[in-house]
């Protein structure tokens, strides 16, 4: 039994930026759903900064996380159509390395889940602002969520400097119709000030609940009643 109630296909994971934490808390978010017996799979459109295996295959970094913390036996081929090698945006990456994204193909991957799955959590790429594609196709991630009609959580550092960065990820997407199921606070340190603090103006200011808050080096995530 679980408190993650869901009513649709998936859900989609994004962050305040750039390693926040957002694909360690994604990892725990499927192990929580595994662990409660849901047939759940993980997915994300894009990976870049990837390395290769011994036979010269590119390795899905975060698949590969999200599939050895969670427990989950999904193959990785199935988590992301596409994996990139140059540790910089997905857009950047897809033109030096000359494999552009479709999105049709990422429906498609989406779609073939969602047919075997009872549910879907799929990770963004940075960013909600993050560019994914320029040409053929111009695509940014807040794209990719409304093509998969999927409801997001926002990720967010606990520490310093975070309600800026939370009520602009909020404001930016209520701007454009991305419905927020709520937050998760992560590295977050129970009984600091400043961070009890952070958590409830981050709440007051968007009016989002908040779903967990994750400890720093946590091995599982509580999740406050969600229904999406």
């Amino acid at each position: 039994m679980t408190d993650f109630q869901f009513k649709g296909k998936g859900i989609f994971i994004t962050g305040t930026g750039t390693d926040i934490g957002k694909t360690y808390v994604t990892g725990l978010l499927v192990k929580y759903l595994h662990e409660a017996e849901v047939k759940v799979a993980y997915y994300k459109a894009a990976m870049s900064g990837n390395v290769r295996d011994e036979a010269g295959q590119l390795i899905p970094g975060d698949a590969l996380q999200v599939k050895t913390m969670s427990g989950i036996e999904q193959s990785l081929e199935s988590m992301c159509p596409y994996v990139y090698e140059h540790a910089v945006s997905p857009h950047l990456a897809s033109q030096i390395e000359g494999n552009p994204v479709r999105m049709q193909v990422v429906q498609d991957g989406f779609e073939r889940l969602c047919q075997e799955y009872d549910f879907v959590v799929v990770e963004g790429s940075g960013g909600i602002v993050c560019p994914i594609s320029v040409e053929p196709e111009r695509i940014q991630l807040e794209d990719i969520v409304k093509k998969l009609g999927l409801p997001s959580v926002i990720v967010a550092d606990a520490g310093l400097g975070t309600i800026n960065s939370v009520v602009m990820t909020a404001e930016y997407m209520k701007a454009r119709s991305l419905p927020v199921a709520g937050l998760i606070m992560n590295n977050f340190h129970a009984g600091d000030v400043m961070e009890e603090d952070n958590v409830k103006m981050c709440q007051e200011m968007t009016g989002l609940p908040l779903l967990a808050c994750v400890a720093p080096n946590a091995k599982s995530i509580e999740i406050k009643r969600c229904v999406v």
